[in-house]
């Protein structure tokens, strides 16, 4: 039972920090890393990591990625559609190449090198959305951040599906090809399926009418997508993301009583506290007691090159996506910037490709410690960036 005192130990330590680091404004995720970071072997070395705890990591991973559909929202890109696609694709594109290079340039290899890349290439919503709602950004200019980041990840779940295949060894034409088409095909099909049962069905207010059994329907069909996703060769947190992404179409139903926006409120609620406070927290703690490498691996001038290549890919990329649509240099760059951070998904790529052996521990650290500085520095430079702007005007 001695992962059960390791459990209090950890979560006590992350909960902590998070206060600590709340009133900095910085970001939870990063307090719960440092917690596995110190703790971990890498440090002190009082916990390590163990199979409970991976368990436990692995389903927090899972309802983590659940919480990210649930709280998405198609709306957020129906105004600004094709801009924030865009953008978005840019913004990945640019990401990608410069990790690429950088890592290739260290001689990583190809398959560190795409992998990095990949992980590169997204963005965080939830470090978008908390820049937007403390910064008050004008509505055409946050519902292009919230799309891009929301077209970000569905652009990372195709490329997650690449990574699986690259850790199986099948990334040749045909065999990718024929990931393309199931991914599509998955995709799509989950999507029509939210479409006509959770947006326009009147069948569905049974299961809503009572919050235990809609608790239990989403989690059910969690399990289920999570498992179907593996069996067409993705990865289960495809599975999870797109049960959250169905179920977030609740919000979408012409219903003259909201009951099903306050029943899909209601659930968020129930699931927000048992998934931040707990699941949670527990995969990013997981994350940093696997942080471990020794010093001669750590190369700080590595570090520094991924961190621009992470920041100047956002920022040159989403840049660009603006400009085409004829928008001025100021908000051009205010959309780079705010698309810098890397937080949740990131992190999920890393454990899987350091456990896949797609990256070493030098790799794997250095990614994770240039996320953490993406997810701390972004909402200063957005906030110092939109500053200026605001006085130009003043």
């Amino acid at each position: 039972m001695q992962y059960i005192l390791d459990l209090s130990i950890l979560l006590v330590a992350a909960k902590t920090l998070e206060w600590l680091f709340e009133k900095k404004e910085i970001h939870p995720i990063i307090a719960h890393i440092l917690t596995g970071i110190i703790l971990g072997p890498f440090v002190l070395h009082i916990i390590s990591p163990s199979e409970p705890l991976k368990v436990l990591s692995e389903f927090g991973l899972l309802m983590m990625m659940l919480y990210m559909g649930l709280t998405s929202s198609f709306s957020a890109v129906a105004a600004n559609k094709l801009k924030a696609t865009v953008v978005a694709i840019l913004g990945v594109a640019f990401s990608f190449i410069l990790g690429f290079l950088t890592v290739m340039a260290f001689g990583k290899g190809l398959a560190a090198a795409i992998f990095v890349g990949v992980t590169l290439g997204n963005t965080a919503i939830e470090v978008t959305s908390g820049v937007i709602v403390r910064e008050r950004v004008k509505r055409e200019i946050s519902s292009i951040l919230m799309g891009a980041a929301f077209a970000d990840d569905i652009i990372a779940v195709y490329l997650i599906g690449i990574i699986t295949a690259l850790a199986r060894g099948e990334l040749s034409f045909v065999p990718l090809a024929m990931l393309t088409a199931k991914i599509v095909a998955f995709i799509v099909l989950v999507l029509l399926i939210s479409e006509f049962v959770f947006k326009r069905s009147k069948r569905f207010y049974g299961i809503l009418r009572n919050l235990n059994v809609f608790f239990t329907f989403t989690l059910v069909l969690t399990f289920l997508l999570a498992i179907i996703a593996e069996e067409v060769g993705l990865h289960q947190i495809i599975g999870a993301y797109l049960a959250g992404l169905t179920i977030s179409r609740l919000r979408e139903r012409k219903d003259p009583l909201v009951i099903s926006r306050i029943k899909l409120n209601e659930l968020i609620e129930d699931l927000q506290v048992v998934l931040t406070e707990f699941f949670i927290p527990l995969f990013f703690i997981y994350v940093g007691l696997m942080f471990n490498p020794t010093m001669s691996e750590i190369s700080l001038i590595m570090i520094a090159l991924l961190y621009l290549a992470a920041v100047f890919g956002k920022l040159i990329g989403c840049s660009l996506g603006m400009k085409i649509f004829g928008f001025d240099w100021k908000k051009a760059f205010l959309v780079g910037i705010g698309m810098g951070g890397r937080g949740s998904l990131e992190f999920a790529i890393l454990k899987f490709g350091l456990e896949k052996g797609l990256i070493d521990q030098s790799l794997f650290a250095s990614i994770v410690i240039v996320s953490m500085l993406t997810a701390i520095t972004t909402p200063q430079f957005f906030k110092l960036y939109l500053g200026k702007i605001r006085e130009d005007k003043a």
